[in-house]
């Protein structure tokens, strides 16, 4: 199956299904989403100490609600899934998307990643007009707007130079928090470079912050 007409005309892109599933095929790389590569980080000896699951914590509620406003390949839904958020994953690029749909797919069908998979939703779409038309109050609303990745990983380098021939970083960055904010979740919590400027100058109420990543946390006054 050709991405032509699904990447905006890169020609120079192609989705190819094998053995493994759907791969994003380009430039002499290849882009897959692989839920069983993140196995290791869900353990629960991990999973507690991973940022995000720390930032997004919401204490006294049994089966919190998260929306991801910006999913990519749903490797950070996948923490909060784990975590024990219901997670609605918005990804607007239909090819991303699919790449997605299909790592959920298998997901279902490997035993040790099923039931988280059963707390990811994928909506296809634009997550300003979905968090505007959600129906009820989110817990957590997550954001990540790209960045360029700094890493020595060149794997993950591949990885991001695939992602950006796609999706190129976040140009309504004001519009997707107002909208976040206008969904009324207990915090909002926004992915940043360590050394990065916040998103659209918004002071956040706490930060998490480690070496390779920052999370700026915006708890909302009560309504």
């Amino acid at each position: 199956m050709g991405a032509d007409d699904l990447a905006g005309g890169e020609k120079n892109l192609e989705l190819r299904r094998d053995a493994e599933g759907l791969a994003l095929v380009g430039d002499g790389m290849v882009l897959r989403a692989d839920f069983s590569a993140l196995l290791p980080r869900l353990r629960p000896d991990r999973l507690g100490r991973e940022l995000l699951v720390r930032a997004a914590r919401v204490r006294g509620v049994e089966a919190p609600a998260a929306v991801d406003a910006t999913a990519g390949l749903g490797e950070d839904s996948l923490l909060l899934a784990a975590a024990g958020f219901t997670v609605t994953m918005f990804e607007k690029d239909p090819v991303i998307a699919a790449l997605l749909r299909d790592a959920l797919e298998r997901a279902s069908a490997d035993p040790a990643l099923a039931d988280v998979a059963t707390r990811m939703e994928l909506v296809e779409g634009d997550s300003v007009a979905g968090l505007r038309g959600l129906g009820f109050s989110p817990d957590v609303v997550f954001l990540d707007p790209m960045f360029p990745a700094r890493t020595k990983s060149a794997a993950v380098k591949k990885k991001f130079q695939l992602l950006h021939h796609l999706e190129r970083p976040c140009d309504n960055e004001a519009e997707l928090l107002g909208a976040a904010l206008a969904a009324r979740p207990r915090k909002v919590v926004i992915k940043r470079p360590p050394k990065g400027p916040l998103l659209t100058g918004a002071k956040p109420s706490y930060q998490v912050a480690g070496k390779a990543v920052r999370y700026d946390v915006i708890v909302p006054p009560p309504a």
